[in-house]
């Protein structure tokens, strides 16, 4: 055995799942164990998620490596955390939980932030961190909670992100990374937290709750004794604390290779739409949407819109197939149902309907509305399912583009990560509906890598953040893929009506969500239909 570890651990606790994956010092992956995490959503628009069980999913996740790996806790040179971004995960008193965590999910901070956008301080709070405000970031949930829950502040000692919790339980540190402080509650060009920001999230007096910031390429801290206990590793193994899991997800999948014009498409349960570019060429849209997200690159920051629901929404048009033909006596797994859907898009005619993809609840990019729903437009007596679905497909096309417009030019190459990328069709679409080549990695579990990635640089693996992408992420990019020429114009003509279609609906959701609040009001138990109050959800 070597003295110097060869492999390196990276966790990625997601929203549904908590991976744990152990690559060798060339990128390889060697082995990878998951644990299905639980959340609750209630009718008030909650949705939270228990930090002890968190940590003991992560722990859980880690023990099944090393059942999977031969003398893994030896062979371990570090590990590295990275995980679901927004969300308040409070800590108190010995670091306890305070209370479960609210997830990006949560919309409860609705109202706050319609009050906190009105602020005469939110253009500069926006500028500041590259932001536009949501529900799902911790400084709305935290303003909100100060206002309708302030003996939950009272109890904290610290507000943490989910990785942040995760760190802290595996070292003992309080910490959280330059890219969610930044982009919450600091400025993407200086990674650290604003005065000015504070204020006008009015939490100024809360700044005592916001952790050291760390980079993980630089700073690691020793692996605890009690977290030893847990995990199987060793004591003192180094901990590196990651970046956000929408920039490890792109840096693993090649969001920055150096070359100009490149952009990285996350479409899995969400799509995460990003393009690396310096502190000094962001384009910061007049809606005041998106996020400005930093590198563990110097200088170096990603550009991001994201919309709430992509895959999301093919889940749905194939539940409904499912339900239908349950309703005769049949069975179809969701294998059966994905493997229809080039076959259903061959069979229908591109551009023929509209579908707004926002069939979760609401929307956040390249706009916030958590007012808007999903719909169709176009529908006649001739269509049928195969056209419904390629207007899913092709309305996760037009969302695409519509974030991509708000940040600039179009991308000039697109990489590809999550389940649409699998789908030939699918690519199809969104090469088409962007006018950019898309190229896939091969890789599998691209946000463990890029937390190991920085693991790697901060025991000097690598040199810099450049040097370990081309060993780990260059080779892995397959054969770009040019957009057709036709579905390109097709989708060029379409995209105006998609857009124009939305700004329209928007008085339409409004007075939908004024129905439902009353309904709730007249009926506490009433709860929207399609949301459920407990969720157990594959990998995004």
């Amino acid at each position: 055995m070597a003295e110097r570890g060869d492999l390196l651990v990276g966790i990625d606790a997601g929203t549904s799942v908590i991976k744990a994956v152990a690559f060798d010092l060339d990128g390889r992956q060697v082995a990878a164990a998951s644990v299905l995490n639980r959340y609750r959503e209630g009718p008030d628009g909650s949705a939270v998620q228990s930090l002890a069980q968190t940590w003991a999913d992560c722990a859980a996740a880690l023990r099944e490596l090393g059942e999977r790996v031969e003398d893994l806790a030896a062979r371990v040179l570090a590990v590295a955390v990275t995980g679901q971004g927004d969300g308040t995960w409070l800590a108190g008193a010995g670091n306890e939980p305070v209370g479960d965590a609210w997830l990006w999910l949560d919309t409860r901070s609705a109202p706050t932030v319609r009050r906190l956008r009105g602020h005469p301080l939110d253009r500069a709070r926006f500028e500041a961190t590259g932001t536009g405000l949501n529900t799902c970031q911790q400084g709305s949930q935290l303003a909100h909670i100060k206002a309708h829950q302030p003996e939950l502040l009272a109890r904290a000692e610290v507000a943490l992100h989910c990785k942040d919790w995760l760190y802290l339980k595996l070292t003992g540190v309080r910490a959280t990374d330059p890219s969610e402080a930044s982009f919450t509650f600091g400025d993407f060009r200086s990674r650290r937290y604003s005065d000015t920001v504070l204020e006008a999230l009015g939490l100024s007096e809360e700044r005592r709750l916001l952790p050291e910031i760390i980079d993980g390429t630089q700073v690691t801290h020793p692996l605890s004794e009690a977290a030893a206990r847990e995990t199987g590793l060793r004591p003192g193994t180094p901990v590196s604390l990651g970046y956000v899991d929408m920039v490890m997800t792109a840096l693993g999948a090649g969001v920055h290779t150096g070359e100009p014009g490149v952009a990285c498409s996350t479409v899995g349960s969400t799509g995460v739409h990003m393009r690396a570019v310096t502190s000094d060429h962001v384009v910061l849209n007049a809606d005041g949407t998106g996020y400005v997200i930093a590198l563990p690159v110097p200088g170096l920051v990603t550009q991001v819109q994201t919309n709430m629901a992509a895959t999301l929404n093919i889940d749905w048009i194939l539940g409904v197939a499912h339900d239908l033909v349950a309703e005769f006596g049949q069975s179809l797994s969701k294998g059966d149902l994905v493997s229809r859907i080039d076959g259903w898009m061959a069979a229908s005619e591109p551009g023929a309907l509209l579908y707004h993809p926002y069939i979760s609840a609401g929307e956040r990019g390249p706009f916030v509305n958590s007012d808007a729903r999903a719909g169709f437009q176009g529908l006649s007596s001739g269509h049928r399912f195969p056209d419904l679905v390629r207007a899913v497909a092709e309305g996760l096309g037009m969302a695409t583009r519509d974030c991509y417009a708000a940040m600039g030019d179009m991308p000039a190459e697109l990489r590809l990560t999550g389940g649409a990328a699998r789908s030939r069709a699918l690519r199809a679409v969104l090469s088409a509906s962007t006018g950019a080549p898309v190229r896939v990695c091969s890789r599998d579990e691209t946000g463990a890598a890029g937390a190991a990635m920085m693991a790697a640089v901060a025991t000097g693996v690598f040199p810099s953040m450049d040097a370990c992408v081309t060993r780990w992420v260059v080779p892995l990019l397959g054969k770009a893929e040019a957009p057709d020429a036709k579905l390109h114009r097709t989708y060029e003509q379409l995209y105006g009506a998609y857009a124009d279609a939305r700004r329209a609906l928007e008085p339409v959701w409004t007075r939908m969500a004024d129905y439902r609040q009353a309904t709730r009001r007249a009926d506490p138990g009433t709860g929207s239909a399609g949301e459920p109050a407990e969720m157990a959800l594959g990998a995004n």
